[in-house]
């Protein structure tokens, strides 16, 4: 075998070893997010000593060097940082810019999204994704025996766990659109959050922009726990039947859970609420692209995957399939705003 060859065979195995044990550094996360490392350091002030840190930890015992490698795990990936004193003191470890993402009552967290999406019941579908392939169906179903919105009507702790991690991707990714998307929402009288859960995300549109009337839209059993919000009216129903009228309708993380025809149906209701010739539906989802760069572009790929694995349906798309979906329900004309985050903004204008 020529030198090449053996150095492309060699580069090859090492490429199966690190994604066969990609696990790794989830299981790492979700340790360090279980022991509340992140939250310790923290709450020091500054760089702490691993014994400074086992003593932080909700245990009477530690094993000190189980978390040793654990930190030398999180460490090598620089989600902590490690410093070694010049006098030969012990090591300490500090917080980075990522590991901040991991403090459990920061107003922007990831903790719950790191709790649910390393939890058994949501991993089990993924071991299902080679029989979808061969067979079709459902991976959470054929893990589950059901769908996931029916097995979190039935299991109030995965149910709690999910809008938990629901709320705080909300939150970062609202916080960029309020950011970002400023004049997007200038020249909208009435706004319909469609799959608005508890009216949280239009709350803050309002707030931001006073002159707009909100209005929260979910289904009744979900719309009827909703607290009151000022500017914001609660609405029940099914957007498979109909959407209430307004001037633009907002949809963040919505369609990416449903196959193309149940999109079309969804769009088509969008556009029958629409009263207004200037008015527009703000979706808020993913677009991939095939040689992107961009930051955050491995996990939108994973996403598409997460969607196979956990929905009924549901799909990430390129702005072709985008394209399509938006013509056939009667939207000639769309636009395109990237975000510093995982999805982009999509305007789409009906004709």
């Amino acid at each position: 075998m020529e030198p090449k060859e053996t150095l492309a065979m060699v580069q090859g195995q090492a490429q199966i070893w690190q994604q066969m044990f990609g696990f790794v550094d989830s299981m790492a996360l979700k340790c360090a997010v279980e022991l509340r490392i992140a939250d310790i350091i923290h709450s020091h002030g500054g760089p702490i000593t691993l014994f400074q840190i086992a003593s932080g930890i909700d245990s009477s015992s530690p094993d000190i060097p189980y978390l040793a490698r654990i930190m030398r795990s999180l460490v090598r990936k620089n989600i902590f940082t490690e410093y070694h004193p010049l006098d030969g003191g012990e090591t300490l470890y500090e917080l980075t810019q990522t590991s901040r993402w991991l403090l459990h009552d920061a107003e922007q967290s990831l903790v719950p999204m790191v709790l649910m999406e390393n939890h058994l019941w949501q991993l089990a579908p993924w071991h299902c994704l080679g029989q979808c392939v061969k067979e079709g169906g459902i991976a959470f179903k054929k893990a589950h025996g059901c769908e996931m919105w029916d097995f979190a009507s039935k299991n109030p702790e995965f149910n709690k766990i999910f809008n938990d991690a629901m709320a705080c991707t909300a939150k970062i990714v609202m916080g960029v659109i309020l950011a970002e998307y400023k004049d997007g929402f200038n020249c909208v009288g009435s706004l319909v959050d469609v799959g608005g859960g508890t009216g949280g995300m239009i709350a803050e549109i309002v707030k931001a922009h006073p002159h707009i009337k909100g209005i929260n839209f979910d289904l009744l059993h979900v719309v009827a726990t909703a607290p009151v919000r000022q500017g914001v009216s609660h609405v029940g129903g099914d957007m498979f039947e109909a959407i209430p009228n307004a001037d633009a309708i907002f949809m963040k993380w919505v369609l990416h859970d449903w196959s193309d025809e149940h999109c079309i149906k969804i769009l088509k209701n969008c556009r029958k609420a629409i009263q207004q010739k200037s008015g527009k539906v703000i979706i808020v989802d993913i677009v991939l692209e095939k040689d992107s760069t961009d930051l955050f572009d491995e996990t939108r790929v994973a996403f598409d995957l997460l969607m196979m694995a956990h929905t009924t349906g549901g799909k990430e798309r390129t702005e072709l399939e985008w394209k399509k979906l938006l013509e056939e329900a009667g939207f000639g004309r769309y636009k395109i705003i990237k975000i510093p985050t995982i999805p982009s903004i999509i305007e789409a204008y009906p004709e």
